[in-house]
């Protein structure tokens, strides 16, 4: 094989996926889908307001309140979340299993194995289910269903409309991040999180419709929800000190091991429940009894709790509702979330870390009221979800303190450098790792992408006689050879297409060389001894 040097001009070719008027028209689809997933998500948390104000209060009001404000007796917070939990189960066997769990790993299940289509009973039975859920009590959040809304409604019109499946993709992760952007009034944290978990490419096709759905869910949930931040923190007098910048990496481990515990947790329970000698139909109740039972210890713990949110956030919750959340919270979340019922995972994680950050913060120097519990919220949404930066940017976004940046990038990142460490999977991928689907969240290049067909070649003389007997035995189809210029992933790309195992290379029409299948071997063999082969380069 040759070695030239890689510094050439790259041609446009097959398998780079460029820029094309294609983004142009899902972009434009991506606007409606942008303004749908905005009116599901102020759809789910009304409806979400009607059945707990129903179930709790005995009134007819869509508002958003807590179930222990109502005082409710003993019996109703025992006996509501297992009644939630019946309705669901019965909802999942004879409506759809696809409302089980909490949304996310759903939504990656569609755009791995079924093309990013969506049934269209999901829209419909995944918001009721999950407001059924939380409304009579559960500790969930709403933005695990509502991605899987918003991804319906995204899909659903797809399907509709001539389309392949990448775009089909784009316009399904457009519906979940406007979704998740409407509920929480966070748009940049909404197009991370669609990068970091769905869509599982950086590239103007899919990042760009993502955006403009995004963009158009944030403008209209504006007028219909407010544009203020969710948890407002005054940020006066904010001076973030060296000091606190160290303590932020205690946050972030403690943070971390608590990611840790609680998905240990949730998949245990999963396991016991994989065990019952009955029809997972009932497990959803069963975790509603886990849930009446965690709702008497800690009556705050029930519900979606941004009420709880809020106080943490601000520096106003007392040391025992810290504690009980802290404990009771994590319990029941993990320990019903196993049991296969409907329900998000962002605003119990926010929750969870927000009361670990605030009872660190105890101990830990003032800084502003709520920035300790702010840095944990920041380390177990990173730790629990294997993503930091969303983390970082959810937190911002939620309390608009943007000067606590730095140390939020901190917390979160030691909490997910601890849970990596820890475990091989996240809250989201065990779960679909267990349904026999491989799934890698690390983004790295292409390595056929940064070598060229002249670097890999081969040149002698017989190579250089099969590239002839090729070159005229192909002539016919169009395409079959490949410039020296074009990149190996180009190469695999036409291999591909055309289903040859080797082509001749050439260069103003004339052959310089023959590249095969083994040919492509050569950039896999360059990036794993990149990856293994440790050397010392000064002292040469």
């Amino acid at each position: 094989m040759s070695a030239k040097g890689s510094h050439q001009t790259r041609s446009a070719h097959l398998g780079d996926f460029a820029v094309t008027p294609r983004m142009l028209v899902v972009t434009a689809w991506a606007l409606l889908v942008g303004a749908l997933g905005a009116l599901a998500a102020w759809a789910l948390l009304n409806l979400i307001g009607l059945v707990t104000n129903l179930v709790f209060y005995q009134r007819w009001e869509t508002e958003l309140v807590a179930p222990s404000a109502a005082h409710a007796p003993w019996w109703l917070i025992l006996l509501a979340p297992i009644a939630g939990g019946l309705v669901i189960g019965l909802m999942a066997r004879y409506g759809s299993e696809k409302i089980r769990g909490h949304g996310m790993p759903e939504a990656i299940e569609s755009i791995l194995t079924r093309g990013s289509i969506v049934e269209p009973k999901v829209a419909a039975l995944k918001p009721a289910s999950a407001a059924i859920s939380i409304g009579t009590g559960g500790p969930f959040g709403a933005e695990g269903p509502i991605i899987m809304t918003g991804g319906a409604i995204g899909s659903i019109l797809a399907q509709g409309l001539r389309l392949t499946a990448d775009e089909r993709k784009t316009l399904l992760v457009s519906g979940a991040a406007a979704g998740m952007a409407a509920t929480f009034n966070s748009p940049l944290a909404a197009v991370l999180l669609a990068v970091e978990l769905l869509l599982f490419e950086w590239r103007p096709r899919s990042f760009v419709p993502v955006v403009a759905a995004v963009a158009v869910a944030t403008v209209v949930r504006g007028l219909i929800l407010g544009t203020g931040p969710i948890f407002p923190v005054d940020a006066t007098g904010l001076d973030v000190t060296a000091a606190a910048n160290g303590l932020a990496i205690v946050v972030g481990l403690t943070g971390g091991l608590l990611a840790v515990v609680a998905t240990w947790l949730v998949y245990k329970a999963e396991d016991g429940f994989a065990r019952l000698p009955f029809h997972w139909m009932w497990w959803p109740a069963i975790g509603g009894l886990v849930i009446g039972i965690g709702g008497l210890v800690e009556p705050r713990a029930l519900g979606v709790g941004y009420d709880v949110i809020e106080e943490l956030l601000t520096g106003q919750a007392t040391i025992s509702l810290i504690v009980g959340i802290l404990v009771v919270k994590t319990a029941i979340w993990s320990l019903s979330l196993g049991s296969g019922t409907s329900g998000g995972v962002l605003a119990p994680v926010f929750m969870i870390g927000g009361a670990l950050g605030a009872l660190e913060g105890m101990i830990f120097p003032d800084v502003i009221p709520g920035f300790w519990a702010m840095l944990g919220l920041a380390a177990v949404v990173g730790g629990v979800m294997r993503s930091p930066l969303t983390g970082v940017i959810f937190t911002l976004e939620l309390t608009h303190v943007w000067g606590a940046g730095l140390p939020l990038l901190i917390a979160s990142t030691a909490g997910y450098a601890l849970s990596v460490l820890i475990l091989k999977r996240s809250v989201l991928t065990e779960k679909i790792a267990r349904r026999g689907l491989h799934l890698t969240r690390e983004y790295t290049t292409d390595p056929l992408e940064t070598f060229f067909a002249s670097e890999a070649m081969f040149t002698d003389q017989e190579s250089m006689d099969t590239a002839e007997m090729l070159r005229r035995d192909q002539a016919p189809h169009e395409g079959v050879v490949v410039h020296p210029n074009d990149t190996l992933r180009h190469v695999a790309y036409l291999f591909a297409e055309h289903d040859v195992p080797e082509a001749p290379v050439v260069d103003d029409g004339r052959i310089v060389g023959l590249i095969t299948l083994r040919c492509l071997l050569h950039a896999r063999l360059h990036d794993l001894n990149e990856d293994r082969q440790r050397e010392r380069v000064l002292l040469r």
